[in-house]
């Protein structure tokens, strides 16, 4: 990732989201907020996933890795928007740049392979319920789990080079308020246009491959559900799916929306409000979308928070 010999460029300078000094402070208490609540919320359910052994079960050992990576991949971006947004720093080492490219990309791929592999969760589990217990073995879940981050890291580790690889020799200012590939690579004084079209094949094979596991996976589950008779058995079925076919609407949509749009009708404006959306309101979003309508999740919560209660009392 340092390739310092062969660029000019020491450090880059992040156009933030707006120079306008009034909104800079609501931004700021805006993020704050959105933050606080994404580390609370995340925190918050893989603290109830560790301590309540009803939920150690595959669905939970995929979500509590989810919310480790929602909290990792928000983290990558926002401390760094809050602190341009109070301070006014809004310059970036060349090292730290890409430092803060390949841990956003590692997480947000990571997130992209799990949301495939928790589909193989409500599929065994309505299809196969007879066999549930074999199939989704805890073995079978690690590994699932352990492919995804090793995805991750493999394809942050291309990302960041192709990028990187590049000679920066012009301007400096990154019209975006992080390090996101497609920004930094307009900033380039050589041919690109490789290094374009390998980001963008690498984007859409991962994309469209997880949105194939996903959909094969929901084709059988939705031709099961059509085969049941019983309408309760319909509405356990459905609620089993709808907390991940949200997460994947809210996350697939909008990341295609940023990074598989053509070049020409590109807009850094456009795509800021789109980056916000999903660097810091879909990881406060997805422990909401998979605890709201979650009986487990909610009794857990109570128990939870009923033990601190009569610690509380029992201290006082």
């Amino acid at each position: 990732m340092l390739m310092e010999n062969r660029t000019e460029v020491t450090e880059f300078i992040l156009l933030g989201l707006t120079s306008d000094p009034g909104l800079q402070l609501p931004l700021f208490l805006t993020f704050l907020l959105i933050y606080t609540i994404t580390l609370a919320g995340n925190l918050g359910m893989i603290l109830l996933i560790v301590l309540d052994s009803r939920l150690h079960t595959p669905m939970y050992y995929f979500l509590g890795n989810l919310s480790l990576v929602d909290i990792c991949y928000s983290s990558a971006v926002t401390p760094t928007v809050m602190a341009g947004l109070l301070l006014g720093d809004t310059v970036i080492s060349y090292n730290a740049c890409a430092a803060q490219m390949f841990l956003f990309a590692v997480f947000a791929t990571v997130e992209n392979c799990l949301l495939a592999s928790m589909a193989y969760d409500p599929y065994a589990a309505v299809c196969e319920p007879l066999y549930y217990t074999t199939t989704m073995t805890t073995r079978v879940c690690t590994w699932l789990i352990s492919g995804s981050y090793v995805i991750g890291f493999l394809n942050a580790s291309i990302y960041t080079t192709d990028t990187f690889s590049l000679t920066f020799c012009r301007s400096n200012v990154v019209h975006h308020f992080f390090c996101d590939i497609p920004a930094v690579m307009a900033l380039s004084c050589s041919d690109r246009h490789v290094n374009e079209m390998l980001l963008v094949y690498i984007v859409i094979f991962n994309i469209f491959f997880a949105l194939l596991v996903i959909c094969i996976s929901y084709t059988f589950i939705f031709i099961s559900i059509l085969k049941m008779h019983s309408v309760s058995g319909h509405r356990k079925a459905l609620s089993t799916c709808a907390s991940h076919l949200t997460a994947v609407s809210i996350f697939y949509g909008t990341v295609i929306f940023m990074y598989l749009q053509p070049s020409s009708s590109r807009s850094m404006d456009t795509d800021k409000i789109a980056s916000v959306f999903y660097t810091m309101v879909i990881p406060m979003l997805n422990p909401m979308v998979y605890s709201l309508r979650n009986k487990e999740v909610k009794r857990a919560f109570l128990k939870f928070k009923n033990a601190l209660n009569f610690w509380n009392q029992y201290n006082l």
